[in-house]
């Protein structure tokens, strides 16, 4: 499984010309998923994401959580993020989950990081035509993947 995650001042998602989602100061995390993620997968990302300390303290360090500026995630499902690039000019999207195995584990993410954190979980609309709008704030823009942990 892998993430983006990006801090936001602000941002929204329109999903197939509904807005789904819309934020102030918090996380917007692009979601992927791979053939082989499971949920132990999701439980490290969710401890990893909401105890991420990436929101300034009063002098400017990153040293606080999402918690500690009680902000709000909007999670956004993105198959993009294992796309391969490596044989000619247009992405292979072989190593992206199909929907049968990325919907289940998708839910169950933003599910497990909404009982985890105890905050607004907003989200997009899986598989559907989204218009992503944001303020990175920083910019600060990260990304886990599950697979790499040390």
């Amino acid at each position: 499984m892998r993430l983006v995650i990006q801090r936001v001042s602000e941002a929204s998602v329109i999903s197939n010309g509904v807005k789904t989602a819309d934020i102030g100061k918090g996380l917007l995390v692009l979601h992927g998923v791979t053939h082989n993620d499971t949920e132990e997968d999701i439980e490290w990302l969710v401890k990893k994401v909401t105890n991420l300390r990436i929101f300034g303290d009063e002098k400017g360090l990153m040293n606080l959580s999402i918690g500690d500026v009680g902000g709000s995630f909007v999670v956004v499902s993105q198959f993009t993020l294992f796309a391969s690039t490596k044989k000619g000019n247009r992405p292979s999207f072989l190593d992206a989950a199909k929907r049968d195995i990325a919907i289940p584990l998708y839910e169950k993410f933003v599910n497990s990081l909404r009982n985890h954190s105890q905050l607004d979980v907003q989200e997009g609309l899986f598989g559907a035509d989204m218009k992503v709008k944001l303020v990175n704030d920083g910019p600060e823009t990260i990304i886990i993947d599950s697979k790499k942990r040390t």
